[in-house]
């Protein structure tokens, strides 16, 4: 039997930090004169009470987790997060139901960006704040649980990643404590940069800081229906493409560039590879836009980059209605939506390295086959990859298709018509955000979706989130046995 207490303990220190947070839109409202401050006020006593519970009911005089605990306790954190994350949004007056509002602070936790609420310019800017904070929230914490708990978890590959002197399973909450104060500092650091310049170049402050903190958590949540086309400003674009990118390499490099160390960052191949294929793609889609729809060359260079970099870094955000771009940009957008950004980043997806290494892994049996007697490696980073993380890294790439096959086709059981299955499952479980169609593209919500479909996307995004493998463990009746 598993000995659930640090796994509930860490998650009890997660809900009571999540009870703090929820005082400040609270306040906010309570300023603006907004009757939900008391939706906030009443959320926050409960979830303190909860997790300052679970705090003190599972105090233990030494901490050790081992693998099975840890998986646990990473599942666990962000299901309970989005639980009791949901409580303010279910208990205002804007009338969500609590599947809408667990769809909502699950899409916001997993930096998902997917919303059911429509109306945003007349949303109360306690609600808009908490959307925020729930995706900067999830930005960091997914980063930490990148560098700190997937490596010694071995997921899909992510062994590569691992430090040195860390080989032993019990080093998990250590690492991450001590990761945290120089990833916390930059990340912060970030956020308050972007927004001091997204209020120079005309945003209003609270604007300014909720997409901070949207963008660099790559979440994508807006204050306004039509996102950032709202303000009709190339400079705020141009502003949140260089945010989005920040967000999508290695937070790890940043604390480097802190000590005065930018080769790390300026040598990793993962970096090289996603500006490569961020920049064939913002490229080829602005010559499209320039030649076939009538754009002018800048502006189309700002569509495109702009979209290119919210999509394949599962941000979200965007200017206008892509859907009417033409079949090769939207084919070219759908297939970004699958590639993320870089490991130990804020973004989702099947991450640049995994690309890396099923190419490095393909390119060696395709040597084998012109040449049986010869010796050929896979590198990566100007290492040799170990026989274990490239399989690993083949049975992530089956288990997310298969998983994106399974969700588009339960989500085809509730009656949704076939481009809404197949982009809502591809945004979900990719974290992008925004689908395809009328209904669930950049300018509908998810709202219409029946409370099953909703469910199985909430799942979709938190099984994408956590790499998969973390989430489908626990369904294995092995794991609890063990």
């Amino acid at each position: 039997m598993i000995d659930l207490r640090p796994a509930l303990f860490v998650c009890g220190i997660v809900i009571a930090t999540l009870g703090v947070l929820m005082t400040l839109p609270s306040v906010v409202d309570a300023a603006t004169g907004h009757a939900d401050w008391q939706a906030f006020a009443l959320s926050a006593l409960l979830t303190l009470f909860v997790g300052g519970g679970l705090v003190l009911t599972n105090r233990m005089d030494r901490y050790r987790m081992n693998l099975r605990q840890a998986f646990v306790m990473t599942t666990l954190c962000w299901v309970m997060g989005a639980a009791f994350g949901a409580l303010p949004m279910a208990f205002s007056k804007v009338g969500l139901s609590y599947t809408d509002a667990f769809f909502e602070a699950m899409s916001g936790i997993t930096t998902t960006g997917s919303t059911v609420i429509a109306g945003l310019d007349q949303m109360p800017r306690g609600l808009l704040l908490w959307r925020a904070l729930l995706q900067w929230l999830g930005g960091i914490g997914i980063v930490i649980t990148a560098l700190a708990v997937l490596p010694m978890l071995r997921v899909g590959g992510m062994q590569l990643f691992r430090t040195e002197g860390a080989e032993g399973q019990e080093q998990i909450l250590p690492r991450a404590a001590a990761q945290m104060s120089g990833i916390g500092l930059a990340y912060v650091a970030m956020t308050i940069a972007i927004a001091v310049a997204l209020w120079l170049a005309g945003m209003t402050g609270f604007d300014a800081i909720v997409h901070a903190m949207t963008s660099i958590a790559t979440g994508g949540f807006s204050t306004h229906d039509t996102s950032v086309g709202f303000y009709e400003s190339a400079p705020i674009q141009w502003i949140l493409i260089v945010a989005m990118i920040l967000g999508s390499l290695p937070f790890v490099y940043y604390v480097d560039l802190l000590r005065g160390r930018a080769g790390p960052m300026v040598r990793d191949s993962q970096v090289k590879w996603f500006l490569g294929i961020l920049g064939v793609n913002v490229v080829l889609i602005s010559m499209w836009l320039w030649l076939a729809a009538g754009q002018t060359p800048m502006g189309a260079l700002t569509l495109s980059a702009f979209h290119v970099v919210s999509i394949m870094t599962g941000t979200g955000f965007f200017t206008e209605d892509f859907n009417g771009w033409g079949g090769l940009p939207l084919v070219m957008l759908v297939g970004l939506m699958f590639v993320g950004g870089c490991a130990g980043s804020t973004t989702s997806g099947i991450k640049v390295f995994r690309f890396q290494v099923a190419y490095q892994v393909a390119k060696v049996q395709i040597a084998r086959l012109l040449q049986p007697h010869g010796v050929f490696l896979p590198y990566f980073n100007r290492r040799p990859i170990a026989d274990d993380v490239a399989i690993a890294v083949i049975g992530f790439f089956f288990a997310y298709v298969a998983c994106f096959i399974v969700l588009a086709l339960v989500l085809g059981l509730y009656g949704l018509d076939f481009l809404t299955c197949l982009s809502g499952a591809a945004t979900a479980i990719s974290n992008v955000g925004p689908g395809l169609g009328e209904e669930i593209g950049p300018l509908g919500t998810f709202a219409g979706l029946p409370d099953p479909a909703k469910w199985l996307l909430a799942a979709g995004m938190l099984i994408g989130r956590l790499e998969l493998f973390t989430v489908l463990v626990l369904f294995m009746p092995s794991f609890w046995r063990g």
